[in-house]
């Protein structure tokens, strides 16, 4: 399987590399063991080595590499590295969240201001039901990808129901986050990471004027699951 050889690769690649730049820090990553005693670790890296598998898999570019050092159970350090689409995602809190396209200047991200459901932009396969409002834009596989949209003001909104993983989430948080949106699961907590179980009820991450209808659309059907 191609996909396994390029995801244990790039693991063990930034397992080596992250380990030697801070030792003390402990491991969280979808594709190797964890760090014996993590989740009481001060500090620990969460890592996706492929985002958005599918994609990878198909030869589309809707994937990344996701890496987050996370202090306290809150990102501080975030970047999205997609190679396919030649782009760059980064954040530090407190100062702000930035992309980098092959050629051009960094540029600094901040959310939209777009402020109804109706006419929402949201990375969607299809539309129908209560979300028939919204207007669809493409959506890549990964979700950190799709979080990064809307931190670049290229959707509005993203939401799930699934019980997702710690490790595809804690980056494009932080992204998001610093260009202005508003990150949470799916009843509306803020997720806390580097949990002893690594796994979050859903999330929504979408432009500050939106989130709180946003989620009553998506907390009703998370209390129903």
């Amino acid at each position: 399987e191609p996909v396994s050889e390029a995801d244990l690769a790039a693991d063990a690649l930034l397992r080596e590399q992250l380990g030697a730049l801070l030792p003390d820090a402990a491991w969280l990553s979808e594709e190797s063991a964890e760090t014996p005693g993590r989740a009481e670790a001060r500090r620990a890296w969460i890592i996706d080595p492929i985002d958005g598998t599918r994609d990878f898999v198909r030869g589309r570019a809707g994937w990344a590499v996701s890496v987050a050092l996370v202090e306290v159970g809150v990102p501080t350090i975030a970047v999205l590295t997609a190679p396919a689409r030649n782009e760059r995602w980064w954040a530090v809190r407190g100062a702000g969240a930035w992309r980098e396209r092959m050629g051009a200047q960094p540029e600094r991200l901040a959310v939209g201001d777009h402020a109804t459901l109706s006419g929402a932009r949201v990375p969607l396969d299809h539309l129908g039901g209560i979300d028939i409002d919204y207007r669809m834009v493409a959506k890549p596989n990964s979700i950190a990808l799709r979080m990064a949209m809307v931190a670049a003001n290229e959707a509005d909104l993203v939401a799930g129901l699934r019980r997702g993983a710690e490790w595809d989430l804690a980056a494009a948080t932080l992204i998001a986050q610093e260009a202005g949106a508003r990150v949470t699961d799916a009843l509306g907590e803020p997720i806390i990471f580097n949990k002893p179980d690594p796994y979050v009820t859903g999330m929504l991450c979408a432009v500050p004027a939106l989130h709180d209808a946003g989620l009553g659309r998506l907390r009703a059907r998370a209390l129903r699951l």
